[in-house]
């Protein structure tokens, strides 16, 4: 079927004709100056496409101002989040112009001792984030609670030699009569908590289980290894701050007191009295709580007590600083290392299971413990794979891997010489 339209076609009659016949042909019709009404007959499916196609115009515009409207209500609640205490604060003032004078601090930001791109396959960051955020992933939460011991800390003996892990890469030392707590998250790991919630029965202990800390040891100043909730219940009951140049910033601006805080660049060193030195060393990773990344430095550090050498990884990628600390250090007796949160494409800032064994043999140390595992599913592999991974180090006998359960008190050996690299 088809319908009529109608057109008028206007015409600039210079001069009218005389004559014009109508479509029969036999009677004239004179017509001076009037337009020529023109007839169309177009049918009903081209009528829809046309009214389809209104609509689909209609609706990209809709959609655009939608998507415009989410992108400035995005934009307007990261800045509102932003301002919220627990994203600390950038360095500044002298601590700044210390951070400019870093050897590590080139254009503009803090750098790994090798080239090493957060995206190893090249989508970059946002896109990283998006595909782990929507992507599929089988197997990265447990269907049970993780194994977890309840352990009363401030009854542990004050002279004995232990650590006790919490899970991802939270962990007390204790030695020589201190006690020594790192990366202490017990109650936020992202700036929003259900943005990254912890396994069932992971979440055992608070800061009110912690005994006081004479050190607390932070190795850089991401969520998920510096919660701003956990520090400032445990304010009042530590001693010192130690952690990586710039990242002061953060507990200053907390209302921890300057003079309680330690900050190291790499190779540096600080005494805490009683025999005890801690050392920045490198590590190969990034830093960062906000929109700028790499404004404050991440790092490992050496513990030394009087009677024993503490190597503690942080996050990070395998590199050379390994053979180079096992060398510069040759007689380490607990090394605690990076095991789990990893991503083909993450491998320079990331260590692999693959490369955890030769880190181990790197450094040389006399005791393995791994961590950043069994609490928070912040990569795509299965949960427990890095326990499978720890298991397979714990196999090859030219190495001793503690291999303790969240919250139980490992003891740790007697000094001795260090194992064979």
């Amino acid at each position: 079927m088809f319908l009529p339209v109608f057109s008028p076609l206007p015409h600039t009659i210079d001069r009218p004709p005389d004559r014009l016949t109508d479509s029969g042909g036999d009677d004239p019709v004179k017509m001076v100056g009037r337009p020529v009404i023109r007839i169309t007959a177009i049918s009903r499916e081209k009528v829809s496409l046309y009214r389809n196609r209104s609509i689909m115009s209609v609706q990209r515009k809709r959609r655009k101002t939608m998507i415009t409207g989410l992108i400035l209500a995005a934009a307007l609640a990261a800045v509102a989040i932003a301002v919220r205490p627990g994203f600390g604060r950038l360095p500044r003032g002298e601590r700044l112009e210390r951070v400019r004078n870093s050897p590590n601090y080139r254009d503009g930001q803090f750098r790994n001792l090798d080239p090493s791109p957060l995206m190893a396959d090249g989508k970059g960051r946002v896109r990283g984030m998006l595909e782990f955020l929507f992507g599929k992933k089988e197997g990265v939460r447990p269907d049970r609670p993780v194994k977890a011991v309840r352990t009363d800390l401030r009854a542990l003996a004050p002279d004995s030699a232990l650590a006790v892990w919490f899970g991802h890469s939270s962990y007390l030392i204790q030695t020589d009569g201190r006690r020594v707590l790192v990366d202490p998250v017990f109650l936020s790991a992202a700036p929003l908590s259900f943005l990254n919630r912890p396994f069932r029965g992971a979440d055992l202990y608070r800061p009110e289980d912690m005994p006081d800390i004479d050190c607390l040891i932070i190795t850089h100043d991401h969520w998920d290894h510096l919660d701003r909730r956990t520090v400032m219940a445990l304010k009042p009951r530590i001693g010192t701050v130690v952690c990586p140049l710039g990242v002061g910033e953060h507990f200053e601006y907390w209302g921890f007191p300057k003079e309680r805080i330690v900050e190291l660049d790499w190779h540096e060193q600080a005494p805490l009295g009683d025999g005890f030195t801690v050392r920045c060393l490198p590590a190969r990773h990034f830093s960062g709580r906000g929109l700028r990344s790499n404004q404050t430095l991440w790092g490992s550090f050496l513990l030394q007590s009087p009677s024993r050498k503490i190597y503690m990884s942080g996050d990070g990628g395998y590199g050379k600083h390994f053979a180079q600390i096992g060398r510069e250090f040759p007689d380490i007796d607990l090394a605690v290392l990076e095991n789990g949160q990893y991503n083909e494409a993450w491998r320079y800032i990331h260590t692999l299971p693959g490369q955890l064994a030769q880190a181990a043999k790197d450094l040389g140390a006399r005791e393995i413990l791994t961590v950043h595992h069994s609490k928070y599913a912040l990569a795509r592999h299965r949960w427990d794979e890095p326990l499978k991974t720890e298991a397979a180090l714990a196999a090859d006998t030219a190495l001793h891997v503690l291999r303790p359960e969240i919250g139980e008190a490992v003891p740790l050996a007697a000094p001795g010489p260090a194992a064979s690299r």
